[in-house]
């Protein structure tokens, strides 16, 4: 199992204003990302591990001595109430035989396009296209 592509928008990514650095930094709280935890470490983190032991048919501690890891720390990781760091998560997958794989690609402007070319459409187009099971980007806002 590889995770071979994470998705995250930089549009989410917000300017630290209260760290008093010379470069700019991103925080969610006391952390350097302006992301809800939730959004990307105690998601990722932790549907990674309880997947990854779903996928093995482990119980939690049968997977912590293979992690080499104490079970209540992998219940704290798989329910989000502590997260590993990124070196700490990578040795685990490692010791499960996993490898994480992420990749830096340019976003996906989809809707920006889509937007654009509705935008070029006279009314009877837009109102057949819904007719016809259509959902516009104009009608999700």
């Amino acid at each position: 199992m590889t995770v071979d592509y994470l998705d995250l928008d930089p549009s989410v990514l917000l300017p630290a204003t209260s760290m008093r650095m010379a470069r700019p930094l991103f925080s969610v709280g006391h952390r350097r990302y302006a992301i809800a935890m939730d959004t990307i470490e105690e998601q990722l983190a932790g549907s990674l591990l309880r997947s990854t032991r779903s996928s093995f048919g482990l119980s939690q501690t049968a997977f912590a001595d293979v992690l080499g890891i104490a079970q209540p720390t992998l219940s704290a990781y798989e329910s989000g109430r502590r997260q590993p760091t990124l070196p700490t998560l990578l040795r685990m997958l490692n010791r499960s035989g996993l490898e994480l794989r992420l990749e830096l690609v340019e976003r996906d402007d989809h809707d920006q396009v889509l937007a654009e070319w509705e935008s070029t459409l006279d009314d009877a187009t837009r109102h057949r296209l819904r007719s016809q099971g259509y959902r516009l980007v104009s009608d999700a806002a």
